[in-house]
């Protein structure tokens, strides 16, 4: 494997800045990666190889130059489908809206190119983003390299295979109910779901204006394989846009805290049961912690099964009334989800007043969680509480899988910070934790994250595991 697969975005843009390697060097290699092994895992949609190779040749030119460069001049990234690339289309993995180019970047998009980045593809994502697993009515599954058998995660599966592969070394994706978290657990690479406000976001070809609880819940946000990387870009996407009137000027860096960092750690939220590979991956996460200084004391977040279920009623409160408009378009996949979630209770019937209810709810659980966070500034635990699991267990195992996200959907209800990082391999499939804090507080579950990856084993990039066929 060309060594350049395996830098960081940040380390690729200091070596092309110092001219030890071309920008142009860099986009061939990845878009050669894409060739080798995009055929086994399917998470590249389509390449923007012409522009790419336009807009590397610039930087090249700046650079030999010495024209003042980005901070990410002529790195390359990719893009999940449902994220606005200006002249590429916004298909939301639905095959009926193959042809909606959009008509100008995303802010997160224009925000990199500002910085030099280079668009290089596309990703793919569950029909409309809504579902645990990557299979898109109109690019099909996308597979998981370290088992082909097992789910990659979603919605932002394609962004982790791609990273986890070595086809990129920067995503984008976004989270609604775990799409930015899910997928760096099942493939073994870092991602971080911001506050909510923390990045401007604004998309002109959204299938239908989005329900409340979307607008709400919903954050965008970037993939690596370093936390640096997350860090670095993070910085840069922090940016306004006039297209989003939500976005909130915080800083990046909050106030000190006096002393040592209390992590609560919650190795089995609600004692609902937790794989024993997550298991021990939270309890090495812990450990690491504990050796870098941090005050480690075991102890939960109140009343999480109150805000798991305040984020299903919201949701489906919302999706009840758009999914016949979206039902007709919809993949066999997501239907399938949708109604297995139907059948087994996961979605219950919400009235305007149960999901205005859940909402009035949200304030007292913030609150409440509010306060937890004012002792314990980061709180340690899983992402799922299951492994990756089999292709086809979100559907069949809906209930189960389900329950294992009690510890991702509050995130999203409550408008926290999340961060996802790999903390090494079990029984041949990778291990990651998460990381919640304080809203704006981003930068100390970064520097938790750092102080774990230092510790941890390196995962990715890897060669994919093909599929045995009889």
């Amino acid at each position: 494997m060309n060594e350049l697969l395996g830098k960081g975005a940040g380390e690729l843009a200091r070596m092309i800045a110092a001219g030890e390697v071309t920008s142009t060097e860099v986009v061939e290699t990845h878009l050669a990666r894409i060739a080798e092994v995009n055929q086994d895992v399917n998470a590249v949609t389509v390449t923007l190889a012409d522009e790419a190779r336009t807009a590397a040749a610039t930087v090249d030119r700046s650079v030999a130059a010495g024209r003042p460069l980005g901070p990410l001049a002529g790195v390359p990234f990719t893009v999940k489908e449902n994220i606005d690339v200006a002249g590429s289309a916004t298909t939301w993995g639905v095959a009926a809206l193959a042809g909606q180019i959009a008509s100008s970047d995303a802010p997160m998009v224009a925000r990199l190119r500002e910085a030099g980045a280079i668009p290089l593809a596309r990703t793919n994502l569950p029909d409309f983003a809504f579902r645990w697993h990557t299979e898109s009515g109109r690019a099909g599954h996308t597979r998981n390299p370290w088992d082909p058998a097992r789910t990659p995660g979603g919605s932002s599966g394609g962004e982790a295979v791609a990273l986890a592969t070595g086809m990129t070394p920067l995503g984008l994706g976004n989270d609604l109910g775990g799409s930015l978290r899910i997928p760096a657990q099942m493939c073994g690479i870092t991602a971080i779901k911001p506050s909510r406000g923390r990045v401007a976001e604004g998309a002109g070809t959204e299938p239908g204006v989005q329900p409340i609880s979307i607008q709400a819940t919903m954050v965008a946000g970037p993939m690596a394989r370093r936390v640096a990387d997350l860090r670095l870009v993070l910085g840069i996407l922090s940016a306004p846009d006039s297209r989003d009137p939500r976005w909130v000027p915080a800083p990046l860096d909050g106030p000190a805290i006096d002393g040592r960092i209390r992590v609560a750690v919650v190795r089995d939220p609600l004692g609902a049961g937790v794989d024993p590979h997550v298991r021990a991956g939270i309890d090495r996460a812990a450990g690491w912690l504990a050796d870098a200084g941090y005050e480690v004391v075991d102890a939960e977040p109140p009343q999480i099964g109150e805000a798991t279920a305040a984020w299903v009623q919201a949701i489906y409160a919302d999706v009840n009334t758009i999914w016949p408009h979206m039902e007709p378009i919809a993949g066999d996949g997501v239907r399938a989800f949708i109604e297995a979630c139907r059948a087994t209770g996961v979605f219950q019937p919400v009235d305007q007043a149960a999901q205005l209810a859940a909402w009035m709810s949200v304030y007292q659980l913030g609150a409440a969680w509010g306060e937890f966070l004012d002792q314990h500034p980061i709180i340690l635990g899983p992402v799922s509480c299951e492994r990756p699991w089999l292709v086809g267990d979100d559907i069949s195992r809906v209930g189960e899988i389900a329950q294992s996200m009690r510890m991702i959907l509050p995130v999203n209800i409550l408008g926290l910070p999340g961060c996802a990082v790999p903390v090494g391999a079990d029984d041949g499939l990778p291990q990651g934790v998460q990381l919640i804090g304080s809203r704006f507080r981003e930068d100390l579950l970064l520097d938790a994250a750092q102080a774990i990856e230092d510790q941890a084993p390196s995962l990715t990039p890897i060669q994919p595991r093909v599929a045995v066929t009889a």
